[in-house]
């Protein structure tokens, strides 16, 4: 995709949503870590849905480590793989007690030092949290990236990488939201709704069908809304 067609794509998706916010329900840069780290395989509803019942017991590590193993699985039972996302979130609370003051680190390599925290978590946190115009690349914008042209590339490192190097600095803040939203919603897996893209002028996916393109003009504003 050549960085003038980038330019417009980006140019569309900031039109059809200016400020493009986590799904993810969260106070602080703790609330947002332990919701990311819960939402591993698992949807942002069931997270949020766990996290409305937690959060007002528990929002500070030292909290999250009274509850105990038992009383922690408790809250997020409902989540997949609750078990060991409350072994690794436990984990992360006591190395943030002993060796961040409690507090969520703000670089990288200290993020990533955490259990469960891989580079995509932290881009996250970092991004979200922090607001610094990191890419986290998961299968939403690895599929949309490969999809449209707009930064191919065989894993999600690479991904990132050549979403790093052909975003415009002036879409870099909100790029992660606008593109995993778009996966979410739009430019979905088995069906993608090609006719309710706000990006599909722009795309260069080469399966558009007729009958996606034949969305209603209803349907292209609430699915513009969403991406």
């Amino acid at each position: 995709m050549s960085s003038a067609r980038i330019d417009r794509f980006f140019a569309a998706l900031r039109a059809a949503n200016p400020e493009p916010r986590t799904e993810l329900e969260y106070g602080t840069p703790f609330e947002l870590l332990v919701a990311v780290l819960l939402s591993a395989q698992a949807t942002d509803v069931s997270v949020n849905k766990a996290t409305r019942q937690l959060f007002p017991v528990a929002r500070t590590p030292q909290a999250i480590l009274a509850l105990g193993q038992a009383g922690l699985e408790g809250y997020i039972k409902t989540i997949g793989l609750y078990r060991n996302k409350a072994r690794h979130l436990r984990a992360t609370c006591q190395m943030l007690i002993e060796r961040f003051g409690a507090q969520v680190p703000r670089t990288r390599e200290q993020l990533q030092s955490l259990p469960g925290v891989g580079r995509k978590t932290a881009n996250v946190i970092l991004n979200v949290a922090f607001g610094e115009p990191t890419i986290a690349v998961d299968t939403h914008i690895f599929r949309v990236s490969n999809r449209t042209g707009l930064a191919p590339g065989k894993t999600p490192d690479a991904v990132e990488q050549a979403l790093l190097e052909c975003v415009p600095q002036a879409y870099r803040q909100h790029a992660h939201h606008w593109l995993i939203l778009l996966g979410r919603y739009v430019c979905t897996a088995r069906a993608p709704k090609c006719g309710a893209c706000a990006v599909a002028a722009y795309c260069g996916y080469g399966d558009k069908t007729a009958a996606s393109n034949r969305v209603s003009p209803a349907l292209k504003t609430k699915a513009h809304a969403a991406s």
